[in-house]
């Protein structure tokens, strides 16, 4: 039983010791964040917590192979955040949600003035340590990292994993209380919050509406449905046509229509009052009356796009009239419904509905792929010519000595491949099961091998006057800038409390505070806004806690 000595017990860094080391941190780790504290768990996060305890016990990881697990997991978790995140980061600009990111950022602002404050008026606690401490306080694990990166030495390395180990619990319940007293003095009920939240989407909503009109006016009698598009101007597609006579028809942009006629026609439901007015009152025909009237070769069927060379393409340039008779009517895209508009760029994983004769149909597909077993193929290429070009980026000197890193390069050259990958033929699209093995694959690395680090000198540390006071600055840093920000976003703009509650999630990357709220709310309107923030958030806040370092180190 020699073996197993050497395997289980402190003392032995031997690869297989160091093996048998991390899969039990990240095993144990990821079992006790499952458990709920009041509703809320800590998730993989606990993998961090477990680490410390196995280094304060003596296990140890010899250094260039636990720097090399850190940094290994840091840039595949911080890769797969980029692919996931990007193609949301440059639309989160759009309407309401600049407003909603210039509140997160003005959040950020505040979390560093806080702790520029506190070094330079306690004069004692080191900025390594409360750049930790920050970290832990907005529950910002890449930011962690990117300050990591920038550190001169491993004693600072120890200190930020230390402070944010000792502000990350009280972080997240800071942001859940700055939510229940934001609630408490504006005296929201949520109830009329998700009331205001669905009138708000029916009103504005851009996903399809379909909607049957017959055709009463004189006047466009005869107009072809190119003509129609110069008359009502919006994006709309005209599934099927019946003619007086009962003959249904996959009307072309040349089809001319008459009175009399029925038309199947796919909008955005704001768009409705255009078409009664051109058209005439709608008629009660859905997907069902449409299906019983049409011929037996007429129907409507989904197609998968996993062809690579499809991806980026735009919906106009398939052809789908002149090419195979058939109208395409939505785009599905990761479970939300896009209005088929001949601009739209389909992508790798997107299902498109088309309207037409089964052998077209068949033909299309055949020429997109429509094939599942393809998606479930990753696309490693991808993934490691990003993670190169990823680590090239990160090691240059932008300015002031100043380095985006292995946590803030690979981030950026996810977020721009996972946004303009397909202009230079690189598909993108990794299934969600893939890029969430990926993502927490590479967080419990990271987290294990920085706990392991830290757990040496921690109980020492913390559990002291100065951790005492560490966890102090800790919760100002996360619930001071939270109460000022929730505050001007009720009370100045008005917005919708779950919005709100969303935008405070998502400003701190907080997946715990994101499922208290999606769990007493029984809304996605906290998701939504967390969507909103988080890719610009993220992004500022790795490259905030590397400029602390370098500016105040």
């Amino acid at each position: 039983m020699e073996f197993l000595s050497e395997l289980l017990l402190p003392g032995n860094t031997s690869l297989a010791a160091t093996l048998v080391l991390l899969s039990f941190v990240i095993a144990v780790g990821i079992y006790l964040g499952k458990i709920r504290f009041w509703g809320v768990s800590l998730g993989v996060t606990f993998v961090l917590f477990v680490g410390i305890l196995m280094g304060h016990f003596g296990y140890e990881i010899q250094p260039e192979v636990l720097k090399f697990v850190r940094e290994f997991g840091l840039i595949l978790f911080i890769f797969a955040i980029g692919l996931q995140v990007g193609p949301g980061f440059f639309s989160s600009f759009k309407k309401g949600g600049i407003r909603l990111n210039m509140l997160a950022v003005l959040g950020i602002l505040l979390n560093v003035a806080i702790v520029v404050a506190i070094y330079f008026i306690d004069g004692k606690t080191s900025i390594s340590a409360l750049v930790g401490v920050m970290s832990g306080a907005v529950t910002n694990t890449p930011g962690l990292a990117a300050a990591q990166q920038a550190a001169s030495s491993p004693e600072d390395v120890n200190l930020m994993s230390m402070g944010y180990a000792a502000a990350y619990p009280l972080g997240v319940l800071g942001i859940i209380l700055s939510i229940l007293i934001t609630k408490a003095i504006f005296r929201v009920k949520i109830e009329d919050e998700i009331d205001e939240i669905n009138r708000e989407t029916e009103e504005g909503q851009a996903k399809p509406h379909l909607a049957s009109y017959e055709v009463v006016n004189s006047l466009v009698d005869g107009k072809t449905l190119l003509q129609l598009h110069d008359i009502i101007h919006c994006d709309f597609v005209v599934s099927r046509l019946m003619d007086k006579d009962g003959n249904i028809i996959i009307p072309k942009s040349s089809t001319q229509i008459h009175v009399g006629d029925k038309l199947y026609v796919v909008m955005s439901v704001q768009d409705e009052p255009s078409f009664q007015a051109v058209l005439g009152h709608p008629i009660e025909m859905g997907d069902e009356e449409w299906e019983a009237v049409a011929p037996d070769n007429v129907v409507s069927r989904r197609i998968l796009i996993t062809r690579s060379e499809y991806n980026g393409v735009s919906l106009g340039s398939l052809r789908l009239h002149k090419g195979y008779n058939l109208n395409c009517t939505r785009v599905n895209r990761a479970g939300v419904d896009l209005l088929a508009s001949p601009g739209l760029r389909i992508q790798m994983g997107d299902r498109i509905t088309v309207v037409g004769e089964l052998n077209d149909i068949d033909r299309l597909a055949s020429k997109l792929g429509n094939s599942m077993k393809r998606l479930n193929q990753p696309n490693l290429v991808t993934i490691f010519i990003g993670i190169l070009f990823g680590i090239i980026v990160g090691s240059i000197n932008i300015g002031f000595g100043m380095k985006l890193g292995l946590a803030g390069g690979p981030l950026v050259v996810a977020i721009l491949l996972s946004r303009f990958g397909y202009k230079v033929k690189l598909v993108t699209y990794t299934s969600s099961s893939a890029s969430l093995m990926l993502r927490e694959l590479g967080i419990c690395l990271f987290l294990a091998a920085v706990g392991i680090g830290a757990g040496k000198g921690f109980a020492d540390t913390v559990f002291n006057y100065t951790g005492m006071w560490w966890v102090i600055w800790g919760f100002i840093i996360t619930f001071v800038p939270l109460m000022i920000v929730g505050i001007i976003a009720r009370g100045v703009y008005k917005i919708n409390f779950l919005t709100i509650m969303g935008m405070m999630s998502g400003g701190y990357t907080d997946p715990p505070a994101l499922a208290y709220a999606n769990n007493s709310t029984g809304s996605d309107a906290p998701a939504v806004a967390y969507s909103t923030v988080y890719p610009l958030t993220m992004f500022l806040r790795v490259v905030a806690a590397q400029a602390l370092v370098l500016a105040l180190m």
